[in-house]
């Protein structure tokens, strides 16, 4: 229905009301004044015509009533002595010696015509008599003592009508009546008085819609263009212009707001790069940060987060942009914030340092929120949110908490042995048999064994944290090993624990440090062997990983030999330190590669330092590999790493290593 109104022809009247409406105040108030004026002058020109015309008129009528009251004075004697013939001579002679009589009619006391000029009514007598009956006036004969006057139109055109009372004494004679033509010099000047108003008038219009046509080409189109331009520009569309062929002064103008436009343009479009080149600063900024980063707008709706906070709210892949964030957040922490977010919103403080912890396993957040204003200070346009994953900084604090209660306790007690027995050797020597003096000095010798042990495991722990470079080399694996199993064959038999090497003799060379690799065995087969109870096993295994499928002349390729093709491009060792030990819970296999973690701190059972498997870590990392585990309660546990072969391409090797080290 309104598709079809809107499409429908308008009207004539509906086409004039737009093109009046587009016209401004100004110039609407000019056209009403100027219609104003040509009222009132037409008004004032009519009333004169009006008097003009009352005028001639009225000179009209007193011209019949002196011309009727003359000839009825001339002919009055005439008509009561009954000398017709004398009357139409002298009517005769009245009638040509004026212009302006239509005709002269004498009429009895009955009315009835005797006497006419210029026509008769008689068949035998004069041309100037009649037998018609004259209409005469009904208030004729109330006005006796003087002439009845009336104007009347004939197709001739207006004539006046006199009408006398022929009178002599008391004897009523009858009438005489004339008809005048008006002044002709009065009707031409009254006719050019109308026409002069009438085209005076058509002229005051012509001005008014000339004058309002030029000014609408002339002054009010281009202001209005002007005006369109100027709102343009305000919304911020710089590409606004006026292309009208307009001269003078506001040709200047509309030029003039051109070169603006253009300046603008160009300085928006500079101003454009250059923040778009600050945004791409800003944001390359924000999205390479460590921290986690969100902005929110004044309501506090999301405006930009950061890939780090993506990945630490598990936001990757959502559109967040206009998301309040309190809907975003985990539930504990949108608790946590929002009395803090609440006051910088409203105003009340413009920062907050909020500690909290989420998230399974437990994750500790420093979450600063700062208010964004403008450069009043008064307006907030927006809050900056950094988020800080303290979890790492809180884990090593707690770490180094455990390590030095832990080095504390395990330097304090031999420390307090060594004092002991030496002060005891002191005091006592003489006193004390030789078996007791051996006895107390081997037990100090093994304290510091111990003692010794923890200074070189911090050591390692500091060397492998360093920037110092090992040399790689091939190294053979197997004699390793077995030094590594002779080391601890005597403990192994104290315990009645079985260690067994299940090593090819032909075992290809392994790329490493050979000090490096021989340190990484030492504490994996000396934690196994203080985990696992009298009666158990510790076996060490190496094999190539993935197997390596050698070819000869009798095994090559064919139709009717079957083939093996490796499993991975680079061909490495594995190694197993398996155990029939206790076994390590789920909860500690989450931590028992962090540094100063023990897993007997629960239980107390065995000492130790908590650095032995993170050195291994290390070590290996080093190596370009990394140690795994498998482990269950009472069961026993294993631990594997994979070395790369001496033949292996380094390039190779330094892109994994780098791989890793990112991921």
């Amino acid at each position: 229905m309104s598709s079809t109104s809107a499409d429908a022809p308008l009207s004539w009247w509906q086409r004039l009301g737009r093109w009046w409406a587009e016209f401004s105040l100004q110039t609407k108030l000019l056209a009403a004044a100027t219609l104003v004026v040509s009222l009132v002058m037409a008004a004032i020109a009519f009333f004169a015509l009006n008097g003009i015309q009352a005028d001639v008129r009225m000179s009209d009528t007193r011209f019949a009533r002196d011309l009727g009251l003359l000839l009825s004075a001339n002919v009055t004697p005439l008509v009561a002595e009954g000398n017709d013939r004398e009357l139409a001579a002298v009517a005769e002679r009245f009638w040509k010696s004026s212009r302006s009589l239509r005709y002269i009619f004498f009429a009895d006391p009955d009315g009835i015509i005797y006497l006419g000029i210029p026509i008769s009514g008689t068949s035998g007598g004069s041309e100037l008599l009649l037998s018609r009956r004259l209409e005469l006036p009904q208030d004729l004969l109330q006005r006796s003592q003087g002439p009845l006057i009336r104007q009347h139109l004939s197709p001739d055109g207006q004539v006046t009508d006199v009408f006398v009372p022929l009178v002599a004494g008391d004897r009523y004679l009858g009438v005489l009546a004339l008809g005048i033509n008006p002044n002709e010099a009065a009707l031409a000047s009254a006719a050019l008085s109308r026409e002069v108003t009438v085209a005076v008038f058509i002229s005051i219009w012509v001005l008014v819609i000339l004058g309002a046509v030029f000014n609408a080409l002339t002054i009010t189109q281009p202001v209005k263009e002007l005006l369109r331009g100027v709102r343009s520009i305000a919304t911020g569309d710089f590409e606004a212009r006026i292309a009208l062929p307009v001269g003078g002064e506001l040709g200047e103008l509309l030029e003039g707001f051109n070169d603006m436009a253009s300046q603008l343009e160009a300085y928006n479009e500079a101003n454009i790069e250059e923040l778009t080149a600050a945004q791409v600063k800003q944001q390359s900024l924000i999205a390479t940060m460590a921290d986690g980063a969100l902005l929110l707008d004044a309501e506090g709706r999301l405006v930009l987060v950061n890939p780090t906070a993506r990945r630490l709210f598990r936001w990757e892949g959502r559109k967040l942009e206009g998301n309040l964030v309190s809907e975003e957040l985990p539930e504990v922490l949108a608790l946590e914030l929002q009395a803090p977010l609440d006051n910088l919103l409203s105003g009340d403080k413009d920062s907050s340092d909020v500690r909290c912890s989420f998230g399974e396993p437990p994750r500790t957040l420093r979450i600063v929120l700062q208010s964004v204003r403008d450069a009043s200070g008064e307006s907030l346009k927006g809050i900056a949110v950094t988020i800080q994953d303290l979890t790492r900084e809180v884990e090593l604090n707690a770490a180094q908490s455990r390590f030095i209660s832990n080095v504390s306790h395990e330097l304090r007690t031999p420390l307090f042995n060594i004092k002991s027995y030496v002060e005891t050797l002191h005091d006592l020597g003489d006193q004390l048999s030789e078996e007791d003096r051996k006895e107390f000095l081997a037990i100090a010798n093994a304290e510091t064994d111990r003692l010794t042990r923890l200074v070189n495991d911090v050591l390692d722990l500091s060397r492998l944290e360093s920037d110092r470079v090992w040399a790689m080399g091939p190294v053979e694996l197997r004699p390793a090993m077995e030094q590594t199993l002779r080391n601890y064959r005597l403990n192994a038999e104290d315990k009645g624990v079985d260690l067994q090497l299940a090593v090819d003799e032909q075992l290809p060379a392994v790329r490493g440090n050979w000090d490096l690799l021989l340190q990484v065995f030492d504490n994996l087969v000396g934690n196994a062997l203080k985990f696992t109870a009298g009666g158990g096993s510790l076996k060490l295994t190496a094999y190539p990983w993935p197997d390596i499928c050698t070819l000869d002349p009798s095994t090559a390729p064919s139709s009717d030999n079957p083939t093996c093709a490796l499993t991975a491009p680079l061909p490495r060792l594995r190694v197993e330190i398996a155990d029939s030990g206790a076994g390590i819970s789920r909860e500690d296999q989450q931590r028992i590669f962090e540094r100063f973690y023990r897993v007997e701190n629960a239980v107390h059972t065995e000492v130790g330092t908590g650095l032995g498997l993170s050195i291994v870590k290390g070590i290996l990392e080093k190596h370009g590999s990394g140690v795994r585990m498998a482990s269950e309660l009472g069961v026993g546990t294993t631990f594997w790493f994979d070395l790369p072969l001496a033949q292996s391409d380094e390039d190779e090797l330094r892109l994994e290593l780098e791989r890793r080290e990112l991921a």
